[in-house]
Formats: structure tokens, sequence, C-alpha cells
């Protein structure tokens, strides 16, 4: 599996982009290889085997893609899902991204869970369905130490440089002083309620900052734009808590 250099007339240089020869074995004469859509690509699109139903809510199936792979020594392949999958359908890969060693030779299969609360979602053979990234990997030689060298970071981590409802970090270095220091003071919450925004500070409930369940029962109607069986027609439209919204329209 070889990436070829762009042709047309426009395209930027790839200037020192590597190619890695990789061994693939075609499982499924019938379907096509894993190809880059644009130079420049860093995943090649793998395709589906064979069809599989997705409830709503969770639902999840492991999917073959046709393709064995014999990796160079040093690199790994990793699969990731497709943003387009995720956005319009809420289909991404449960353990993305998933790992295919060197040493590994059996067919590339991809678990895909629909993360839709309201909607199933029917893959077709054929269908894009995920990404496969190839990258050099290092090994690493673990060695026990008493002690970890100093970092300006130290153990901060799980949201200690801030983020959404976060007044600080939540692990031991930002957790309880950033909620006493946030005790008198209030933020806006991007005018999510009704345009005007929240105060948040001491008058906040506990919950503030935990992201609200979608409605249910809502619908939304999405139409195939890959694959067998692609459809043209309106525009997919979205579920949101207030009810199903147009794709590209605006959230109050």
């Amino acid at each position: 599996m070889e990436v070829t250099p762009p042709s047309a007339a426009g395209d930027a240089p790839w200037g020192a982009a590597e190619v890695v020869p990789v061994a693939l074995r075609r499982l499924d004469p019938e379907l096509p290889l894993p190809t880059y859509a644009h130079p420049g690509d860093a995943g090649a699109d793998l395709v589906a085997r064979h069809d599989a139903h997705l409830p709503p809510g969770g639902g999840r199936a492991t999917v073959a893609t046709g393709v064995a792979l014999a990796l160079p020594q040093g690199c790994a392949a990793f699969v990731h899902p497709r943003s387009g999958l995720a956005a319009r359908h809420g289909v991404t890969t449960l353990n993305g991204p998933g790992t295919v060693d060197a040493g590994y030779r059996g067919e590339v299969l991809v678990t895909l869970v629909n993360t839709d609360p309201a909607e199933a979602f029917d893959v077709r053979r054929g269908d894009r369905i995920a990404q496969l990234v190839v990258q050099r990997v290092a090994r690493a030689e673990l060695r026990v130490v008493d002690e970890l060298p100093p970092s300006g970071r130290g153990a901060g981590g799980h949201g200690s440089t801030g983020g959404w409802g976060s007044g600080g970090g939540t692990g031991p270095e930002g957790g309880a002083a950033a909620d006493g220091a946030r005790g008198g003071a209030s933020a806006t919450l991007g005018g999510r309620d009704g345009g005007t925004g929240a105060a948040a500070g001491a008058a906040d409930p506990p919950t503030a900052g935990v992201a609200r369940p979608a409605a249910q029962g809502t619908t939304r109607t999405t139409t195939r734009t890959s694959g067998p069986g692609a459809s043209s027609g309106a525009d997919p439209t979205e579920t949101t808590a207030g009810g199903p919204r147009a794709a590209g329209e605006e959230q109050p």
C-alpha cells in the first residue's frame, strides 16, 4: 500500500512525506483497497466487508474490512473514526483509535458504536467506515525509579488547565483550590440559557457544568453520502434538546 504523489495542478508539494511500503493481503477481491481520498491525507479509508445494524443508544458491531496487513517492524497502524459518520450520525469507533501491531496477520476489524439516542444506523457492504493511519512507533524500555524528575506541569491533569464549566483542575493540584477561588465569581456560559448567559459561582447548583442529556423521542432524517445505496436529497437534520435542527443551522 503506497501513496501516489499529487498530480493535479495547484496541489501543494508533499515535501519530505515518507512512503512506507506495507504488504497487504486482499481477502475480498470485490472490495476496493484502502485509499487516500486526497493528496496529503493521513488516513486511508477502510470499507465494510458486510452489512451491520447499529441500534440507537450504544448499539455496536465489529465489522470486517477485507484486508490483512504485514507492517514493517517499528511501525503500527491506527484505526481512526470518520468525522462524517460521527458528525452526521453519531457513529464512531468504540476503541478508537484501534491498534494494528506489526506482528498481527489477521483481518483488520473495526468495532463501530452508534451514540445517537434515537436513530439506528445501518452499515452497508462497501461503505467507508474508518481511516487507517500508519505511523512509526517507539518501543519503551521501562525503568523503575523511586522519584520522577520534576516538570513544569507536575501531576496536573484531567482538566487542570481549565475547560467547559470548569474553574480549574479536578486533580490534587487543581480541584479544591479552584472551587474555592470561584466562590463569589461569576462566569457566562456562552448565552446557552436564552441567549443571556448564566452566572456561575456561589449560587451554582452542584451539577453546574454537567452536560444535559439530549431529549428523547425526537427523530432525525439522514441521507447516506457514500458507498452502495448512496442517495441524494435534503440535507440531514440532527436532534437537539429542542427538537430537530437542520444541518448547518446555528443552535440558539
